[in-house]
């Protein structure tokens, strides 16, 4: 637990490490440039002492937070290292592995397309495979175990792929999709062929479920587009916005740059896990690329996407969306359907998510919605979604703040990373009352 800590102590203690340059030239920089406008580095004390304590005491190995308004960045936290206990220290262009938070990246290539008249959110998905041409509905098991499938009762449209209500599930999250990915494993070889890869779990449009739909709209804004992923992304996103550290391969160069994963252990202490090969002793080129996941960034480089989310669909002059697709991306569409919530089947992989217990959400395109006020937090219709290393961001258009917070644990929901998180939040929401 994080003991209590005075503000009166946590000044001074900021004062001191600012004075010995232990901040940073960037966050002085920050900092002085917050004292310009008026508001002074103090507000911010309170989160320096809470990321600089959560990364010294093991509950992050090490953290990059970052904050903006709408005239600017006006935090950055760098705290711990890319590795535990074996360096080097964390730095504001450490590369991450964000997992799902490409799946807002891929929403936005789709909602690109849509304004181009070249996919319709209300029409069939695109027949690119009969996984979305001729959808099967897992309705149970037999007396043997095995799988019962019927056709759905409607077809998959890009409304419910893109809002999670198509009935595709990760296995990690849906008991229904563990038991049919362990009764397909048990199936002779030739029965194991002809079973669907991804059947549905429920017919589409009834219930939300978090899976691979996203997936399916990254192969589908390759097949209308008629560019790959990786290459779609860079010439009509990242580009676009000087994303330069975004991608699904890393160079050399951000290799050495890239934060490792780390394990959370039964007793919470964290141990840092194998790294990857590098670039240049992979096996092979990588070819195809998932919609879903699988990606690379920098705080700063979600950063700036968000940004130009918030400041609908622009920022320094790059238009990426119009503002009204940047606006019916954060509305609700999918009724009173409950959304947000999820229970574990691989608890290696993730524990139980529920963000905000107790307040009712829902999805819009590409981010959950909460439809209330997080008390002393963020407003209600603020937007948000995270990567399985735990990575997260949110869009308080209300209070007109972005932010983002990264760093390398499973599993994914871990309490402690969650606990941190939601200190920097909190602290932000202060600063910005402290005015």
């Amino acid at each position: 637990m994080v003991g209590y800590v005075s503000r009166r102590s946590i000044l001074k203690a900021t004062a001191k490490l600012a004075a010995a340059g232990s901040l940073g030239a960037d966050y002085m920089a920050l900092a002085r440039a917050e004292q310009r406008k008026g508001h002074g580095a103090k507000t911010f004390a309170p989160i320096d002492a809470a990321l600089r304590l959560a990364a010294g005491s093991g509950d992050v190995p090490g953290v990059v937070a970052l904050c903006a308004s709408d005239n600017g960045i006006v935090y950055e936290g760098v705290f711990g290292e890319r590795r535990l206990h074996d360096g080097p220290a964390m730095t504001r262009d450490t590369v991450f592995r964000i997992a799902s938070m490409v799946k807002l990246i891929t929403t936005v290539a789709a909602m690109q397309l849509v304004e181009q008249g070249k996919l319709s959110l209300d029409a069939p998905a695109p027949d690119i495979d009969p996984a979305l041409a001729s959808p099967q509905v897992l309705d149970g098991f037999d007396a043997a175990g095995k799988p019962l499938l019927r056709p759905a009762k409607r077809p998959i449209l890009l409304r419910h792929l893109l809002t999670h209500t198509s009935g595709f599930a990760y296995p990690i999250w849906d008991a229904k999709a563990f038991r049919y990915a362990l009764a397909v494993a048990r199936l002779p070889a030739a029965q194991r062929r002809r079973a669907p890869r991804t059947p549905l779990m429920f017919d589409p449009g009834e219930r939300w479920q978090y899976g691979t739909s996203i997936n399916w709209v990254g192969r589908i804004v390759e097949s209308i587009s008629g560019e790959p992923l990786d290459g779609y992304f860079r010439q009509h996103i990242l580009d676009p916005l000087g994303m330069k550290d975004t991608g699904f391969v890393i160079s050399a160069e951000q290799y050495a740059r890239e934060a490792s994963g780390h394990r959370r252990q039964a007793d919470g202490s964290l141990t840092a896990q194998p790294r990857e090969h590098p670039p240049a002793q992979q096996p092979k080129v990588r070819e195809t690329f998932s919609g879903g996941g699988g990606i690379y960034s920098t705080a700063p480089d979600y950063l700036t996407l968000i940004r130009a989310l918030m400041h609908d669909g622009t920022l320094e002059g790059v238009r990426i969306l119009r503002s009204n697709t940047v606006a019916l991306m954060g509305k609700n569409q999918i009724g009173d359907i409950e959304a947000g919530t999820l229970k574990t089947m691989a608890p290696a992989l993730s524990n139980d998510v529920d963000f905000f217990p107790g307040i009712r959400l829902r999805w819009g395109f590409g981010h959950m919605i909460n439809l209330q006020d997080v008390p002393d937090r963020r407003s209600a219709s603020s937007l948000t979604w995270a990567g399985l290393y735990n990575t997260y961001y949110w869009i308080d258009p209300k209070k007109r703040v972005a932010a983002v917070f990264m760093t390398q644990v499973l599993p994914f929901a871990d309490e402690r990373v969650l606990r941190v998180y939601r200190q920097f939040e909190h602290g932000v929401y202060a600063a910005i009352k402290a005015g």
